[in-house]
C-alpha cells in the first residue's frame, strides 16, 4: 500500500491514456474485455494483452481507494 501511496496521480494517468488505451481505436482494454464477457479469450496472447493494458486501470482503481481510506 506503501507503493501506491507514493506513486504521483499523474504518473497513473499517464499510463492508463497511453498503455491502458492503446491503440486507439477501438481501445484495446475494451476490445479485450468484451473478449473476456463473450469467453472468447484462449489464447495466452489474448491474456496477456489484458493484463498489460488492464494493469494501468487496476492501479488507478487502488490507489483512489488508499488514497479514500486515508483521507476518511
Amino acid at each position: 500500500m506503501e507503493f501506491l501511496s507514493r506513486l504521483p496521480w499523474k504518473v497513473v494517468f499517464i499510463l492508463c491514456l497511453t498503455l491502458g488505451l492503446a491503440p486507439f481505436k477501438p481501445p484495446h482494454i475494451v476490445e479485450k474485455l468484451g473478449m473476456l464477457v463473450r469467453g472468447e479469450l484462449s489464447r495466452p496472447i489474448d491474456w496477456f494483452d489484458l493484463l498489460m493494458h488492464g494493469t494501468p486501470w487496476v492501479l488507478l482503481f487502488l490507489k483512489a481507494i488508499v488514497t479514500l481510506k486515508k483521507s476518511g
